[in-house]
């Protein structure tokens, strides 16, 4: 056992992909090119080129409401909500970049003058020479900080003292109002413009304390921005519009602007919440604002505007504006900004439009695409994908430039993602990036009432506003029964399986031409004509009629549609015999998708299973029978336990026990116990109560698997299928298949060769054979391609057999008990997921062994030896009240594995003390006290800035905070450069509390 934890397992939280859950604050830094985003769980999470990241938590829970970079000096100042201001640096530790927190400062009051809300910063100006901090408060006072020692100057600015240059007849006895804005003049560092919430707008000289200017404004003011010349800024205001004012040294007071307008006027509309101006050389100044829709009619619609000339394009997003930005050029020796790329952060993604391009397209996120753009249903990983499937699958995506100077990973990983709304996303989980690679959507296949066209829809030339539809997020599905339940993949001969919530069953194979063809269709009736059932769920999705056109990639060939259409719970292919099986709530059904013909249907329903019978989307069973199933099983739970009758039939149909014993208290050394020892049971054992038979969905067929193995007798070999149930039943067939010559002409038949019932009925989670050695088999065709070696076909091969409570090796043919470990007798817990590993000595490529992990409903993995079943180690990985992470886990067959931490992020963890997955990174930056230079940014770039910008946004996961300030030191272990950046190839685990639910598992 040592030597298995010593040398080849070891849990890390290595990282986490996809969107951060709850951004709250964007920032950028033109010089160092980096971005940084602030979540309101109090992360921080800088990137920069793919698999550079880095990660910093405030030792409070409080959101981050603004960040702010310190230009080139790879510091970076936060202000949270709860009025606490942090700067952070990252520094070289072990020749690595770790971020780290300096300073931390909370703005005082002034004693019986200001209260605690007076002093609230509501926002923050960092002068470009980032020597002093500027704070706005809500009592309308200015406050400035000496960075980098946060030390508070005395040399504050208070309303009174600006109250004392504004005229009478503006001040009218009211207050100024909250600072809204604080913005330093672009040609003049000395003087910063100060806006206040009622209007009022001040240039103010820092170096002399007086009034240059003052703008009276009479609308709530929002936002400020200066015109680049510093002749003029522009001001936003809460009535939808917005103003120009001009700077004059003649003109002391000026009390009207420019030009006022509201561009979508007259009606009253929203506040424009920010604005930037942003001068052209070659046409009029581009003008960029969020808000300001019709309040009436648009005013629930999340919207930015872009407006040039004539040209105006109204950005619809599904989700709130957090912040954006544009990259342009910051030299200020340059005469016009030219801005190249507009980023926006939404609440759930992440958006960049090109506005060097004519019409203002949007940019693909090659790294970027959230996770959840449709909710998650099920997912599914492929390790080591050969070349020729990798490279046919990512054609479409050429992803050129940035700079990686990590080593390649040995091999090609690809996750699999099922979605709501019918689609299947295919990730790269190679490297730190989740990439995407390719996505197919089944609802073209369906007839539906509404179009899944996936285009971006474009307003018509008449529809004012002029919207259009910006994103890929859209969390609503068009019709739930598209959803994906359960994926299988093929990886050598490039065959794909999915399956759905309405009984769908779709074989996809991927071919690089495009193709105009008819889906053939096959109806299996699983309940094969039994009576009093009556299915009261939804409806089958019709198919559609007639050819349809599919694009390269993977196109469906055979849809098998399963009656009654509920939700497939389980799916599996062999696509060397030219097989799927699929089962239900109601059964499992197998196919020959090659000859288009049903093979086999078995129902698996109780008679009292009338639970199944209605569907996830019908009504909720009622309370009567609730209470009546709910009183029977307390009645049967009385008298269970007493009757321990085993039950061997003397055909095919075996009934065993799932309760074990042995004479040992250590549960080490109750597994070594390889005999059946059923005659006393050990006071460290629960007491397991066995399920009653006509428990609902008892039916549900749970797990399904194919294997070459003995079933027959122990002299001959062949085909299987084995069936897994919900009340405990295992189901095994012996399959008749056909040489590859005679497919088209001999059909595959299946004979039912054992039957196993478990005593206590427990669910069956997974079932794989091993071969003579105590090893998987392999994938089909990897024997016959050279790609694996044989399996042992000498010795005897075993079945083992996984419940929720327990597992359990079976001898072939005989169906006889080996050994078993009861999980819910020792561990007090139930398995929720298992899967077969294999982990790599650390020392040593050559020596490797093949593991059993488990996840159970506490969210603790557990890894056992095979077939032997010793539990070698345990681990806390996920917090018991995490459902949805939990329930989302998928394990690698390298010891690796997933979870959602929140709808749109995936924890990445490491079993394998070899195979890890992380992020190391470092970044040069330059601290010298002389580099305070305003960063400059060459024009011209073009669409190529565009590019390489995006390259820093690689994946994106935000972990919440642990108190712990220890944990949180050594979390800090990625970060990122656009330029420079250099990744290495270890690093400390991330160690945060998860997001979870309420709930218990």
């Amino acid at each position: 056992m040592s030597r298995f934890v010593n040398h080849l397992v070891l849990l890390k939280l290595t990282v986490e992909h996809g969107f951060p859950n709850q951004p709250s604050a964007l920032a950028y830094d033109p010089k160092l090119q980096l971005m940084a985003i602030g979540t309101k769980s109090g992360a921080i999470k800088i990137y920069g080129a793919p698999g550079v990241e880095m990660t910093g938590l405030h030792k409070d829970t409080a959101a981050v409401t603004q960040i702010h970079f310190l230009y080139g000096q790879g510091r970076m100042l936060s202000l949270l909500d709860d009025n606490t201001i942090h700067l952070w640096e990252i520094v070289q530790r072990e020749n690595r970049s770790h971020l780290v927190e300096l300073h931390s400062f909370n703005l005082p009051g002034r004693p019986g003058i200001e209260s605690t809300s007076a002093t609230r910063v509501t926002v923050m100006l960092l002068k470009l020479s980032c020597d002093l901090l500027a704070l706005g408060t809500e009592g309308g006072g200015v406050h400035f900080l000496e960075l980098p020692t946060l030390t508070l100057l005395n040399k504050s600015l208070f309303q009174d003292e600006i109250m004392q240059s504004v005229p009478e007849e503006y001040k009218c006895g009211k207050s100024l109002g909250p600072v809204e804005s604080l913005q330093e003049h672009p040609q003049d560092s000395d003087k910063i413009l100060i806006g206040y919430s009622r209007g009022l707008v001040v240039l103010w000289d820092l170096n002399s304390r007086h009034v240059v200017n003052l703008f009276l404004g009479k609308q709530q003011l929002e936002s400020l921005v200066w015109e680049r010349s510093g002749n003029s800024f522009v001001s936003s205001h809460s009535d939808g519009g917005y103003m120009v004012w001009a700077v004059s040294s003649s003109n002391p007071c000026t009390h009207d602007p420019i030009s006022s307008t509201i561009p979508y006027g007259p009606f009253p509309c929203k506040a424009v919440n920010k604005i930037l101006w942003r001068t052209t050389e070659l046409g009029s100044p581009l003008v960029l604002f969020s808000g300001g829709m019709p309040r009436a009619s648009y005013g629930d619609r999340h919207c930015l505007t872009i407006l040039q000339d004539s040209s105006h394009v109204t950005l619809d997003f599904t989700s709130r504006v957090i912040d954006f930005f544009t990259i342009h050029c910051t030299d200020k020796e340059k005469e016009f900004d030219d801005p190249s790329a507009l980023v926006v952060l939404l609440e759930e993604e992440l958006v960049v439009i090109d506005l060097q391009m004519a019409g203002w397209p949007t940019v693909p996120a090659p790294y970027l695409a959230p996770l959840h753009s449709s909710a998650i249903t099920c997912s599914c990983h492929i390790s080591n994908v050969p070349p020729k499937l990798w490279e046919r699958v990512i054609s479409n995506w050429p992803i050129c430039g940035g700079k990686n100077l990590a080593p390649d990973p040995k091999q090609k990983e690809l996750l699999l993602t099922g979605h709501e709304d019918g689609t299947v996303r295919f990730w790269d989980a190679s490297g730190v990036s989740l990439k995407p690679l390719y996505k197919l959507s089944t609802a073209s296949i369906f007839q539906t009432d509404c179009d899944h066209n996936d285009s971006l829809m474009q307003a018509g030339e008449e529809e004012w506003p002029p919207f259009r539809k910006v994103g890929c997020f859209d969390p609503y599905s068009d019709d739930p029964r598209l959803g994906i339940q359960k994926i299988s993949v093929c990886k050598y001969s490039g065959k794909l399986v999915v399956a759905g919530t309405a009984g769908q069953v779709i074989v996809m194979v991927l071919s690089d031409e495009k193709s105009d063809h008819m889906i053939d269709v096959a109806t299996v009736d699983l309940l094969q004509d039994r009576e009093g059932f009556t299915w009261k769920g939804h409806d089958r999705l019709p198919p559609k009629s007639g050819s349809v056109v599919f694009a390269p990639g993977f196109q469906p060939v055979v849809l098998v549609q399963c009656m009654p259409p509920a939700a497939v719970t389980a799916v599996t292919l062999h696509a060397e015999w030219n097989l799927i099986a699929f089962g239900t709530s109601h059964g499992f059904g197998l196919f020959d998708y090659h000859r288009r013909n049903p093979v086999l249907a078995r129902c698996t329903l109780h008679p009292n299973d009338s639970l199944a019978m209605e569907g996830p989307l019908s009504r909720v069973k009622s309370l009567k029978k609730s209470l009546r199933q709910s009183f029977r099983r307390i009645r049967k739970s009385r008298v269970s336990g007493k009757k321990r009758a085993v039950v061997y039939s003397p055909t095919s149909k075996v009934s065993l026990p799932l309760r074990c014993s042995s004479r040992c208290h250590q549960v080490q050394e109750a597994n070594a116990q390889l005999a059946e020892h059923d005659a006393e049971v050990t006071p460290v054992q629960r007491r397991i109560e066995p399920r009653s038979a006509d428990d609902s969905l008892s039916g549900v067929v749970r797990c399904l698997c194919f294997a070459d193995t003995f079933l027959r007798d122990g002299t001959h070999h062949g085909p299987t299928m084995w069936a897994g149930t919900n009340s405990g039943s295992v189901y095994a067939y012996a399959l008749d298949v056909p040489s590859q010559e005679k497919f088209s002409e001999q059909s595959v038949e299946a004979l039912l060769g054992k039957e196993i019932q478990l005593m206590h009925r427990a669910p069956v989670v997974s079932i794989a054979v091993l071969d003579g050695r105590g090893n998987p088999l392999p994938e089909p065709y990897e024997v016959s391609r050279d790609l694996a070696k044989a399996p042992d076909m000498q010795g005897s091969h075993s079945v083992l057999i996984t419940s929720e409570e327990q597992f359990k090796v079976f001898m072939l043919p005989k169906v006889s008990a080996k050994t078993k470990f009861k999980l819910t007798a020792h561990e007090g817990c139930r398995v929720r997921k298992v899967a077969l590993s294999n982990f790599t000595s650390v020392s040593s490529e050559e020596y490797s062994e093949n593991a059993l992990v488990c996840l159970t409903n506490l969210g603790d993995i557990h890894v056992f030896s095979v077939p032997a079943l010793r539990p070698q180690v345990r681990y806390d990985c996920i917090r018991k009240e995490d459902i949805s992470g939990i329930a989302s886990c998928v394990f690698t067959k390298t010891g690796q594995g997933f979870y959602l931490i929140s709808p749109s992020e995936y924890e990445r963890f490491s079993l394998s003390a070899r195979v890890i997955t992380e992020p190391l990174c470092r970044v040069d930056v330059d601290k010298s006290d002389g580099s305070r230079d305003v960063p400059s940014q060459s024009q011209g770039s073009g669409l190529g800035l565009i590019k390489s910008f995006f390259f820093f946004f690689l994946l994106i996961g935000i972990g919440s905070p642990n108190p712990d300030p220890l944990a949180i030191r050594q979390l800090s272990c990625r970060c990122p450069a656009i330029r420079g950046g250099m990744l290495f190839q270890q690093s400390t685990p991330i160690k945060r509390k998860r997001r979870c639910s309420n709930e218990h598992a």
